[in-house]
C-alpha cells in the first residue's frame, strides 16, 4: 500500500503558504515532511500529513486547490551510498524516478519519499534490494 501525498498548488504571494499551514494546524493534522517547489506564478507544495484525507477535505474548505498522489517511502540508514543503492535499484527495474524529497526520521535513518513511473516495480525493486519501505501509517507518524 502507497502513502498518500498532499499536493497543494499555491500562488506564489506572501501569507500564501502559512494560510494552509495555518489550516492544518487548526484541524490538528501534523506535517511529516515537505518539499516546495516553484515557476513564477504558483508553487506546488508536496507534504506528507498525518492524515491525508481530512487535510485535503479541509484546504478545500479554505479555497486551496490540492490533489491526493501515490508516493512510495524508503528508509535509508545513514551510511554512504544508499540513496545510490535505492536509485540504482529503481534503474535497473527500468522505472523512472519523477521526483525524490527526504526527511531525517530518526538518528540512524532518514526517510526518502518517491514519486515514480510505476510506484508498484520501484517498491519491489527497493524491497529486492534489501531496503525497507515505509507503510503508510508508519510515514504519517513520524
Amino acid at each position: 500500500m502507497f502513502i498518500k501525498q498532499l499536493s497543494i498548488f499555491i500562488e506564489n504571494r506572501p501569507g500564501r503558504i502559512n494560510e494552509a499551514t495555518k489550516a492544518l494546524a487548526e484541524s490538528n493534522i501534523n506535517i511529516v515532511c515537505v518539499s516546495l517547489s516553484d515557476t513564477a506564478d504558483y508553487g506546488i507544495f508536496r507534504l506528507i500529513v498525518s492524515n491525508p484525507k481530512a487535510a485535503q477535505e479541509v484546504l478545500t474548505e479554505k479555497g486551496f486547490s490540492s490533489t491526493l498522489t501515490d508516493v512510495v517511502g524508503v528508509k535509508l540508514p545513514h551510511h554512504f551510498g544508499m540513496l545510490n543503492k535505492m536509485t540504482e535499484a529503481i534503474t535497473k527495474a527500468g522505472v523512472d524516478l519523477s521526483y525524490i524529497y527526504a526527511f531525517n526520521s530518526g538518528k540512524e535513518n532518514a526517510a526518502v519519499i518517491i514519486k515514480t513511473s510505476d510506484n508498484e516495480k520501484a517498491e519491489s525493486a527497493v524491497k529486492a534490494a534489501g531496503l525497507e519501505v515505509l507503510n503508510p501509517s508508519a510515514a504519517y507518524n513520524l
